[in-house]
């Protein structure tokens, strides 16, 4: 049965201007020369300047003509705002003076780009062979896809941290839950180059 391969990665380290610092060209780098062996059918990311960079450096490593596209839902926001019944009690104060100057509008947006990703980025591979995507995002969305895949509710997107660069692979089959291989894989960079990636 066709298997869909979503990888997905934390664009590198920004600078104060958003654009990607000596470090994020090197981590992002030394992810693409990580990834160069995989067969990708598409590298897909979020539209700000530090994910859009990662993704070109990237796709320069793959060795191959690998469609690179600018994908809105694969962007910088924020997935879900619970209400506070839906938290934890123990977390419930934490996570709602985090979220509290979130704007409804910005909620809606959110919300509306987190089924968006979803519909397009999850589930099983719809043609006749095994598929493998590369998705260059921010911490937020990786930590609501993993969510989604370990079927865990919904505010907990908050405080599935990743680092700059790091990588996470989640698995999709017919005839079997999702499958979470990596999260938060940060052992193609040196240690001077990780980053705890700590959000919240």
């Amino acid at each position: 049965m066709p298997v869909r391969h979503l990888y997905l990665a934390r664009h590198a380290e920004p600078g104060d201007d958003g654009r990607l610092t000596e470090r994020g060209v090197q981590q992002a780098e030394l992810l693409g020369r990580r990834l160069s062996k995989v067969p990708f059918g598409s590298v897909q990311h979020g539209p700000l300047p530090r994910a859009t960079e990662t993704a070109q450096l990237v796709a320069r490593q793959l060795g191959s003509q690998v469609p690179v596209v600018e994908l809105e839902a694969a962007g910088d926001y924020v997935p879900h705002v619970p209400s506070p019944d839906e938290v934890d009690p123990e977390h419930r104060a934490g996570v709602m003076a985090f979220l509290a100057d979130v704007s409804s509008a910005e909620a809606a947006q959110g919300a509306e780009l987190a089924a968006e990703a979803i519909r397009l980025l999850t589930g099983p591979e719809q043609g006749d062979g095994d598929s493998h995507h590369l998705v260059v995002t921010h911490a937020f969305t990786v930590g609501w896809l993993v969510r989604h895949a370990c079927g865990a509710p919904p505010w907990r997107w908050l405080g599935l941290d990743n680092g700059h660069a790091a990588l996470t692979v989640l698995r999709y089959s017919t005839d079997r839950p999702p499958t979470m291989v990596v999260f938060n894989d940060m052992s193609h960079l040196p240690d001077e180059l990780r980053l705890t990636g700590h959000t919240w």
